[in-house]
C-alpha cells in the first residue's frame, strides 16, 4: 500500500482527482483524522474539509494516477 499527502484547493481539483482515482482497478481511499472516504466518490471527497492536508492510500499502483497525485502532492 502506498500513502501520499495531497492538498485539493478547488472543485476542479477534486473532479480531476476523482476522475484519476476512478480509472484505477484497485481501492483508493482518502482520509484525515479518523475519517476515511472512497476516493472514487465525488460527493464523498467534496464532503471532506478541503482546507486540510489529506492522506491518499492506494492499494495498488498506476502510473497515470501517480501523475495526478504528483500534481496535488504536498511538498
Amino acid at each position: 500500500m502506498q500513502e501520499r499527502k495531497i492538498k485539493l484547493n478547488a472543485a476542479e481539483d477534486v473532479k480531476e482527482f476523482v476522475r484519476g482515482a476512478s480509472q484505477c482497478d484497485f481501492d483508493v481511499d482518502i482520509c484525515y483524522n479518523r475519517i476515511m472516504i472512497d476516493a472514487k466518490s465525488l460527493l464523498g471527497v467534496l464532503s471532506m474539509d478541503l482546507n486540510r492536508e489529506l492522506t491518499v492510500k492506494c492499494h495498488g499502483e498506476d502510473q497515470e494516477f501517480d501523475r495526478v497525485l504528483s500534481k496535488f502532492a504536498v511538498a
